[in-house]
């Protein structure tokens, strides 16, 4: 049986000096020491053994494992050793290199924008409302006075999805909705995607955002909407800035006008940026139709009201001077750190 126990140690030893990895160390540890290993299988034959001679052969194990665990545990220190040194060559930092750059994001031209326009009508009072871009033919159209065969719902021919299903053109539909709760007065701004069956060029979009915005209340006139208007156009333009109305046509509002203002470039003097002309076009308003108030259950004999709509791209592409619509849809980084 000393023999038994020599041969294992040899084997034992043997295949620790042959290891060239922690795993294979481990092995040579559950092979010889384990629960199922050499000197366990060895153990199981003491029954054989003369009572008398019991104490020695257990020494003799106990010797055999010592001296196993002894070698084994040395040679694992030793390669852990190796292996942390090898790691820190490895992964060396060298404190003379440059530090990476750290690319942080940071907001869209469109929504530098919009938080700007948001910023202004709250401060007047206004409330930020949103609505669904997959809406009815109702709520887009006939609501705010466009039936089926009005020529402007050819204009705004849009992407219907099924039936009277569609992508809304307007956000103006969002407004709908809020008078239709009867919560009144109303004063609201609707922010959004819209979609229309547009070609893609510099100045147009199949997808673009817009911004409308709704008062309705008793004794409210089209001088509200002008002074409203006028203070919008100096807080996001500048403090001397002008606006000049001109006659429109839009079926949910009447009378209606679009809205210029003053060439922020040039003064009003006239200048490349404006074409020559001093003014630069900026939205449509006008006066809520009674006829829209009415089916929103909203008596137009106790209430008026006004409503504008505004481009958010638009007003990207002018207050940072972008010739090209595209160019807010690209992604491109050099364009978009800019901002």
């Amino acid at each position: 049986m000393k023999e038994k126990l020599e041969q294992i140690k040899e084997e034992a030893l043997k295949q620790i000096e042959a290891s060239d990895a922690l795993e294979k160390l481990n092995e040579v540890r559950v092979n010889f020491l384990g629960k199922k290993g050499e000197l366990t299988a060895v153990m199981k034959g003491m029954k054989d053994i003369a009572p008398e001679d019991r104490p020695k052969f257990g020494q003799l194990v106990n010797e055999t494992r010592s001296e196993i665990e002894r070698v084994l545990e040395a040679s694992v220190k030793k390669m852990e050793r190796s292996v942390r040194e090898a790691k820190l060559k490895r992964e060396v930092i060298d404190v003379t290199l440059p530090a990476k750059k750290n690319h942080v994001g940071h907001r869209h031209p469109n929504t530098i924008a919009l938080e700007e326009v948001e910023r202004i009508f709250i401060g007047m009072g206004y409330e930020v409302v949103e609505g669904p871009e997959v809406e009815k033919d109702y709520y887009n159209f006939e609501a705010l006075n466009i039936p089926a065969d009005h020529p402007a719902k050819d204009e705004q021919d849009t992407f219907y999805i099924e039936g009277d299903i569609l992508l809304r053109t307007q956000t103006s539909s969002t407004q709908v909705h809020e008078m239709e709760k009867g919560k009144l007065p109303i004063r609201m701004i609707a922010p959004g995607r819209v979609f229309r069956s547009d070609e893609v060029d510099a100045t147009h979009s199949p997808s673009f955002h817009q911004i409308e915005g709704l008062v309705i209340d008793r004794n409210i006139t089209f001088a509200d909407l002008k002074g409203t208007l006028a203070e919008f156009a100096k807080e996001l333009f500048g403090e001397d800035t002008k606006v000049k109305f001109r006659p429109h046509h839009f079926p949910f509002t009447e009378p209606s006008a679009e809205m210029d203002v003053t060439c922020f470039k040039c003064g009003g003097t006239g200048c490349r940026f404006c074409k020559g002309e001093g003014w630069i076009e900026i939205l449509g308003c006008g006066m809520v139709h009674p006829h829209v108030l009415e089916m929103s259950g909203i008596d137009p004999e106790q209430y008026t009201g006004f409503a504008f709509g505004v481009g958010l791209e638009r007003i990207a592409l002018l207050k940072y001077e972008i010739d090209d619509m595209r160019l807010l849809y690209e992604n491109d980084i050099r364009f978009l750190k800019q901002f």
